[in-house]
């Protein structure tokens, strides 16, 4: 799982920077509803991976 969890979290990562790059709504810490959408969804996945590694390291 983690794998795959790294993998997800970084293609939404990219989404993210991409749709920043061509979007002019999307500047400054301004987004536009497809900018915050794509961002809410790498901070879940970021969020998510890192309790994981988190919780490994704990062990």
């Amino acid at each position: 799982m983690p794998d795959d969890l790294y993998q997800r979290y970084q293609a939404a990562h990219r989404a993210h920077l991409a749709h920043t790059a061509s979007c002019t709504n999307c500047q400054d810490g301004a987004r536009c509803l497809d900018g915050e959408r794509l961002y809410e969804r790498f901070a879940q996945l970021q969020d998510a991976y890192l309790n994981h590694q988190r919780r490994q390291q704990g062990r």
